[in-house]
């Protein structure tokens, strides 16, 4: 079975200005090192529809989604926080990012894929029930975890979260959602400043200090997310693939490598083919080095793909 690759051109439309990190150049990096690896051909290649209000509410709160619509600006800009505004084109880029987060659930669930990667902005994971923060509107990987949930009736899905940032946003909608376990290794203290003591049994919390290479991250791996996936036994698993951890990029502090994506990748897969019958679904989260996001993500699909 294929690897679907789900993207949007209006995904490239959203911008926060000529020096904000969270750039439409991430995209086209990822998609330049596939094509230079000759690895796009090969993937199923599917245009994001949007995500419906239905959809985004299993994970969003309606007044929080209705307040996005209002607040989309026809011209310039509207700030939702410090880091996150809207542009004319971020409301299409948002709905065609959790869009097609849900499209991948889809895909797979139904066999037509064995796994998926969305290359997608804005990114999502810091994106509460009731609010945006760190560059994200709409919690991509909640929402598609939602809707296996409620759609699809799985009973146990997974996020494994290896950006260099807590996936704040994603415990905030499933702290108390047993169904669903989040993963996430962090750095701290960093942004968004918790998560060190806020985990339980479904909530997998790993933080970990400035400068943080690859030997710790793989142990950390090892002792804290693959027992607790093990035991948990997801029938979906989701990934919210952030590569801002790489040594490159100097936003994140950390020290990964591609071979540290690749090798992280495998493990969550082996997981996948244990107990989910091979069902993955990536979300791209950040990673502001281009260069480095472009390599990393290529290692990364590279592993889900197996070419």
């Amino acid at each position: 079975m294929h690897t679907a690759y789900l993207t949007h051109p209006a995904c490239l439309r959203h911008d926060m200005g000529a020096d904000h990190p969270e750039c439409p150049a991430r995209m086209l990096a990822i998609e330049d090192q596939l094509i230079a690896s000759g690895l796009l051909p090969l993937l199923d290649r599917l245009e994001a529809r949007q995500a419906t209000v239905e959809e985004l509410a299993r994970a969003h709160e309606r007044s929080y989604i209705e307040a996005i619509f209002r607040l989309a600006p026809n011209s310039g800009l509207a700030y939702l926080d410090a880091d996150t505004a809207m542009n004319p084109h971020s409301l299409e880029a948002a709905l065609r990012a959790a869009g097609a987060a849900v499209m991948a659930v889809d895909r797979v669930i139904s066999g037509e894929a064995e796994n998926a990667f969305c290359n997608i902005r804005p990114p999502g994971h810091h994106a509460g029930r009731n609010s945006a923060a760190g560059f994200c509107i709409f919690n991509n990987v909640a929402v598609a975890a939602a809707h296996a949930l409620e759609h699809h009736g799985l009973e146990r899905v997974a996020i494994a979260d290896f950006d260099v940032h807590h996936g704040n946003g994603t415990e905030d909608i499933f702290h108390d959602d047993a169904r669903v376990m989040l993963c996430s290794t962090f750095r701290h203290p960093y942004y968004p400043y918790c998560g060190a003591d806020s985990g339980n049994e479904h909530i997998i919390n790993v933080p970990l200090p400035y400068g943080t290479a690859g030997a710790e991250f793989r142990a950390a791996v090892t002792q804290h997310w693959l027992p607790a996936l093990e035991r948990f036994r997801p029938q979906l698993l989701l990934i919210s693939a952030g590569f801002d951890a790489h040594r490159e990029d100097e936003m994140g502090g950390f020290g990964l490598k591609e071979a540290d994506y690749s090798w992280v990748s495998e493990m969550l897969k082996e997981i996948a083919a244990r107990h989910a019958s091979r069902r993955i679904v990536s979300v791209l989260e950040g990673g502001y080095a281009l260069h480095a996001l472009g390599r990393s993500a290529l290692a990364h699909i590279r592993v889900l793909s197996g070419l």
